[in-house]
């Protein structure tokens, strides 16, 4: 499921990810039993992949790491959360077509 382009966030690493991150980071709030989560996964690893090294995907389990869901808000999953420069400049909520997750990459470019 992961490679190269996927990293695990928690608690623990979530703030010195994001300020070490030099390009685009997604930020995948999902949790395993969540279908649309599942669903969008594999859509947001190909634009990672496809991105050629400017767009990183993170991932962050909101049962194993609810603080962070907290902090951020989040209260539907999947949120994928747009990260440049260490704050947040963009999110989508649900598993949304590929064409508009790309659309918001596109314009953090």
């Amino acid at each position: 499921m992961a490679d190269a382009t996927t990293v695990h966030l928690t608690e623990q690493n979530f703030d010195e990810a994001l300020a070490a991150q030099t390009g685009v980071m997604m930020v995948d709030f999902w949790a395993e039993w969540c279908g649309p989560c599942r669903a969008v996964a594999p859509v947001l690893e190909e634009l990672a992949r496809d991105s050629r090294g400017r767009v990183t995907l993170a991932k962050v389990n909101v049962d194993e790491n609810p603080g962070l869901a907290a902090r951020y808000g989040i209260r539907s999953i999947p949120t994928i959360l747009f990260v440049k420069q260490g704050k947040v400049a963009g999110q989508v909520i649900g598993a949304v077509p590929r064409a508009k997750i790309k659309e918001k990459l596109d314009a953090l470019d």
